[in-house]
């Protein structure tokens, strides 16, 4: 199975250099500084996942998972703050489409956790796409068959 990307944005260094260390392991981990540099990750690579800080400078990490949407809906969101304010929950579950929303200082183990379950949604998600282009497909040469039969 491919392996897909995990990109983690976050405008502290040592916050992306501590991801990286936590599980380049076990995904193939993309980090960008700033919301402009996720998003030419993004465009660049098949990412699976994204983990962004809430707040950055520039852009919130809500706005920047909305911002996406449009262009990559299939990928799976997930928010960390520091922070727990909860307009900031009901606007990543309700703007940014989250999958997950967690507070910092994050546990290895449970995000590492949260970013396998978000890989296999993923893997789901592209199967479905893809077996419904083969239906369709395959509906249209069966159409074809049975018009070229009458």
């Amino acid at each position: 199975m491919t392996q897909f990307g995990v990109l983690y944005v976050d405008d502290e260094i040592h916050n992306l250099n501590s991801f990286k260390a936590a599980f380049r392991r076990d995904f193939n981990i993309y980090v960008a500084q700033s919301a402009r540099e996720g998003r030419k990750v993004l465009d660049q690579n098949e990412i699976a996942v994204i983990v962004t800080d809430q707040r950055m400078p520039g852009m919130t990490g809500i706005e920047f998972l909305e911002s996406i949407i449009p262009v990559y809906p299939d990928t799976i969101r997930i928010l960390l703050t520091g922070f727990s304010d909860i307009n900031a929950v009901m606007d990543a579950i309700n703007r940014g489409q989250v999958y997950k929303y967690l507070v910092k200082p994050w546990a290895d183990e449970e995000l590492k956790m949260y970013i396998q379950n978000a890989m296999e949604i993923y893997n789901l998600r592209r199967e479905n796409r893809d077996l419904a282009q083969k239906l369709e497909q395959a509906n249209k040469q069966l159409e074809a068959l049975t018009k070229g039969m009458t």
